[in-house]
């Protein structure tokens, strides 16, 4: 253990421990703008700068390490004035204006400068050059915002491996963006957002789509509905002064009918339409391989993810046999209400519209691929992020905190709790293994409260092995089988995971990954500022929704067996296949 004073004030820290992390630990802030918790430090903002005892000159708290008898100020006339200069002068090139920003009220620069009081700059100058790339559907980026911290050139490429976006030029000519200063259309991004989650200001930013749903409920010809991903419910009361984990399901349902949405539904019951499909797709490749003795593509992947969907068709074009053929939850979901919901109320598809709520910038560019139109129209219309729903909420002057708890709407806003975790990593799985194991034994997952904890948590890449025993006569082909499971989180663990399949290192029948750290809890659409602590406390608030529940395995809901019932007739029959399925294909990495 390491013992130091900061601000007159005894710490004792691990070895190891920098400056900020000591600081952190005594209950003392030090402002920053470039640190990123978990990787190595950059110090190349220079707001966190301090004054150590006998240095030379002025440190970079976050790079420093902490060393025994070392005595810190944070406060000292020189290390407030110098980190002062700092502030301005990153003022003084950034461009925009805060009165129209959607970052306003939301921006680290500018909650910095506010705690500083900084009033006006005394460093007036050229501003970096405005350049607005709107490529993508999912991302905005605009140069002139930008501060240079490099955040998104760390996540981008240290946790995700996605390396679209670099730092080039040098000093004031730096530019934060993807090669050659391509538009991010150019470039193998996924979209997954995470930089636009890191960013402290408003240099990326997802694509506003509130004027579209606005002029969609303003038409009365339309008939608008609206989807909420699982994720939401414990992230939205973030936006409202609440605590990162609470659950504002009821309040999000009231808030959405007094937008005016003529029908708010669960994306849960999808994700148990999901279970389903994805669940018999599994067991037909098992019996396929192990009755049949046919090649057939294993593991088997989950395919919900869409920022995962699109690095594999990138970087991984070899495994998308693997890919289950399942659409994603919210593409299902707008299939079914095109064409089931959409007769149960007479109303035709292209008459009426379907409004996504996602913790996934992703999900924007998904909604727009051109496979998604089987109910003869684009299935899913707009898709808005938490954020964006919080926006549109606080716009229409609607008290969030004072609302009544209300439910969704019926036939296809049902969820049970195995729907509700595909929030957090691991979920996916957990909620296919409840109703798989069901299936194939009669009985229910031999597992506490069943929640298959080996795949649950925030490290990175899980594994686990299920024996199989006790077969139902159907599916005695699998009695004891040692069914090998993996999950992984955060396109970095994806990679890793892949290169083991294709070594040969690591060998599973089923494979779950999510696009971002944590799982959709901690999508690019997600309240800012996301970090392991608020991560842990909303995985926390979905394991309550889930346990709260009296149903909690997907094949349980009984809107999904009125589905089949009266419209699909059968997991992966002729109908399912054509709303609920697709295929994905390679795509150039430039």
């Amino acid at each position: 253990m390491i013992k130091l004073t900061i601000n007159n004030c005894a710490v004792e820290v691990e070895d190891g421990s920098t400056i900020l992390d000591a600081a952190k630990k005594a209950g003392i802030k030090i402002p920053t703008l470039c640190h990123f918790e978990g990787r190595p430090a950059q110090g190349a903002c220079r707001v966190c700068i301090v004054e150590v005892e006998g240095g030379k000159g002025l440190s970079a708290s976050c790079a420093t390490p902490a060393v025994n008898g070392m005595k810190v100020i944070t406060n000292s006339r020189r290390a407030r004035e110098a980190r002062r200069s700092v502030v301005e002068l990153m003022l003084s090139e950034h461009g925009g204006d805060c009165k129209t920003c959607n970052r306003n009220d939301d921006c680290e620069l500018q909650s910095i400068a506010r705690e500083m009081g900084i009033t006006a700059v005394s460093f007036p100058g050229a501003s970096a050059k405005e350049h607005i790339d709107d490529s993508t559907p999912a991302l905005v980026r605009d140069n002139s915002k930008c501060i240079k911290c490099r955040r998104c050139v760390t996540v981008c490429n240290e946790v995700q491996s996605v390396g679209a976006l670099f730092p080039q030029g040098r000093g004031f000519d730096t530019v934060i963006g993807p090669a050659f200063t391509l538009n991010l259309d150019g470039v193998a991004c996924v979209q997954c957002g995470q930089c636009a989650a890191i960013c402290p200001v408003g240099a990326i930013s997802e694509k506003d789509s509130i004027k579209d749903v606005w002029a969609a409920l303003d038409n009365p010809k339309k008939h608008v509905v609206v989807q909420t991903a699982p994720a939401i419910r414990a992230a939205l009361g973030e936006e409202f002064g609440y605590e990162p984990g609470t659950l504002v399901t009821g309040k999000m349902v009231a808030a959405l009918r007094r937008l005016g949405f003529d029908g708010v539904f669960d994306t849960n019951f999808t994700a148990d339409l999901t279970i389903m499909e994805e669940g018999t797709e599994l067991l037909t490749r098992l019996k396929r391989a192990i009755v049949d003795k046919q090649p057939v593509a294993l593991p088997m992947f989950t395919s919900c993810s869409p920022g995962w969907i699109k690095f594999a068709e990138y970087y991984y074009p070899q495994f998308l046999p693997n890919l289950s053929t399942c659409k994603s939850p919210q593409q299902m979901f707008g299939a079914v209400a095109k064409t089931y919901y959409a007769q149960k109320v007479g109303v035709k598809a292209e008459d009426m519209i379907v409004v996504s709520v996602m913790p996934c910038t992703a999900k924007k560019f998904e909604a727009q691929r051109p496979e998604m139109n089987d109910s003869g129209v684009q299935d899913v219309d707009y898709v808005l992020t938490t954020r964006e729903l919080a926006r549109i909420i606080k716009a229409a002057g609607i008290q969030f905190n004072t609302l009544p708890d209300e439910k969704m709407d019926s036939p296809i806003g049902a969820g049970s709790g195995a729907a509700d975790i595909f929030a957090n990593t691991g979920g996916v799985m957990e909620a296919a293994l409840r109703t798989a194991w069901e299936i194939i034994t009669g009985k229910q997952l031999p597992m506490p409260n069943l929640h298959v904890a080996p795949v649950a948590g925030l490290e990175g890449i899980k594994s686990a092995t299920v024996k199989i025993t006790g077969t139902l006569p159907e599916w005695s082909f699998l009695e004891g089988v040692d069914f090998k499971i993996a999950v992984a989180h955060g396109l970095g663990n994806a990679r890793k995971l892949l290169e083991g399949l294709k070594n040969g290192t690591m060998s599973y029948h089923f494979v779950e990954i999510m696009t971002c750290p944590g799982g959709c809890i901690g999508g690019g659409g997600q309240p800012r500022f996301t970090d392991n602590s608020v991560r842990e406390k909303r995985i926390a608030a979905i394991y309550r929704e889930d346990e709260g529940k009296a149903m909690r395995k997907s094949h349980e809901n009984p809107d999904v067996k009125q589905i089949y019932d009266e419209y699909l007739k059968k997991p992966l029959g002729e109908k399912s296949h054509h709303l609920l399925h697709t295929k994905y294909q390679g795509r150039s990495k430039v």
